[in-house]
């Protein structure tokens, strides 16, 4: 069986709207099955969680599944599954957590690769402890991690090294193994934001060296929250300020209030559309889900390298910024001479989307040190077919000749 985006389209209304959408890295469009969940939680009935009544048993059914869909999607127990409002919010409470234990004398190492999501907070966090920042720097001209930086950056005063699985700027996947290596070596923690990273591969904690993983469902289809992984030991360690009555136990210490039952219920509808995708008869879900994923990769390769081929042939006109060896179908580029800002207008005059911006990776978008002050990011998801690229080059030729 081979991956039908054709019969995968048919899912999404929204695409009803003829929009080409190259907006993936900033949030997908959102399947049927994925609304029709959270309504059918929010309508049906609902109350706080319990065992006594269907209203209570629905809530507590719903937390359940979220967490068994994202154990199966990112390799972990459903109990190191922590809901949060949103990667950053997450990031935050885990800094501000885990930097009660830090003071003079430690290290906090963070990427200039990444999002902001995940340099902002863990600087503020060690200079309210009086911890010292250090940097691991990329290579403008390639978008890579240069691992020099590493080395000099990670030491036995390391607490905690973050970085990012694929930057959601350049699409670069830097060999996160290889910097958690150097991390555990020291006895540091390895924090990764996963947001970009998980919408296009196949998650496991465990090969990446993940101590801490965050990703977003809506980057896959999924409503807008957060999820947190890790492995309930390690959970079990991090102290989070809380309510008096709240809970203690893990992985509910970490989410505070009431949980949005409807929209859990939505993000694990989303896992299992991903699930469903998979071209072949596995039955379990995460055996699905990586099938799947090989699926998807397929597909946004092809259509990457069309795009790639077709900018190439630009000539000097188009400036391609996405270069490192491993990456995401996530391509970032520049018009010499002309704004990135007007080509996004330009296009959408099309009825194409192709944003332009920085999109909050401040840290790699000044490193690239460019003439503009955006940069047009085009950004795949399973969802774009090749009428879709078709609009989207011909635009861009369009912009360019004129």
């Amino acid at each position: 069986m081979t991956y039908d985006v054709g019969a995968f389209r048919a899912r999404f209304p929204s695409l009803a709207s003829g929009i080409a959408h190259f907006d993936g890295p900033g949030g997908t469009q959102t399947p049927r099955e994925v609304g029709e969940a959270i309504a059918a939680t929010l309508t049906g009935p609902l109350s706080n969680r319990g065992t006594s009544l269907a209203s209570d048993s629905a809530a507590e059914e719903a937390v359940a599944r979220f967490r068994a869909a994202y154990a199966d999607l990112l390799g972990v127990s459903a109990a190191g599954i922590v809901y949060g409002r949103s990667a950053t919010q997450l990031t935050y409470d885990v800094s501000r957590a885990l930097s009660k234990t830090w003071g003079p004398g430690d290290e906090i190492v963070v990427s200039r690769l990444d999002h902001d999501s995940n340099v902002r907070p863990w600087i503020q966090a060690a200079e309210a402890a009086g911890a010292v920042v250090r940097w691991i720097d990329i290579d403008p001209a390639t978008g890579e991690i240069a691992w020099e930086s590493v080395e000099s950056a990670v030491s036995d005063r390391t607490r905690l090294v973050a970085v990012t699985a694929a930057s959601n700027l350049l699409g670069t996947k830097p060999d996160v193994a290889r910097i958690a290596e150097a991390a555990h070596a020291h006895g540091a923690l390895v924090h990764v934001d996963g947001v970009h990273y998980a919408a296009h591969a196949s998650v496991d904690l465990r090969e990446l060296g993940a101590d801490l993983f965050v990703c977003s469902p809506y980057k896959f289809l999924g409503p807008h929250c957060g999820v947190l992984a890790a492995d309930p030991g390690l959970l079990e360690t991090i102290r989070p300020d809380k309510l008096l009555p709240s809970t203690d136990t893990v992985p509910e210490r970490f989410e505070l209030g009431t949980l949005p039952y409807e929209i859990m219920a939505g993000a694990a509808a989303a896992v299992d559309v991903l699930a469903d995708l998979a071209p072949g008869g596995a039955t379990e879900r995460r055996a699905r889900l990586r099938a799947s994923f090989h699926a998807i990769d397929a597909h946004e390769t092809r259509l990457q390298q069309r795009i790639e081929e077709t900018l190439a042939g630009l000539g000097d006109a188009v400036v391609l910024h996405s270069r490192a060896r491993h990456r995401t179908p996530t391509l970032l580029f520049t018009l010499p001479g002309r704004r990135t800002a007007d080509a996004t207008r330009f296009l959408a005059g099309r009825n194409v989307l192709a944003p332009a911006g920085s999109f909050y990776a401040i840290e790699p978008f000044r490193r690239l040190a460019l003439d503009d002050d955006h940069a047009l990011r085009v950004g795949l998801a399973p969802y774009v077919d090749d009428t879709d690229v078709d609009r989207l080059l011909d635009g861009l030729a369009a912009f360019v000749g004129g």
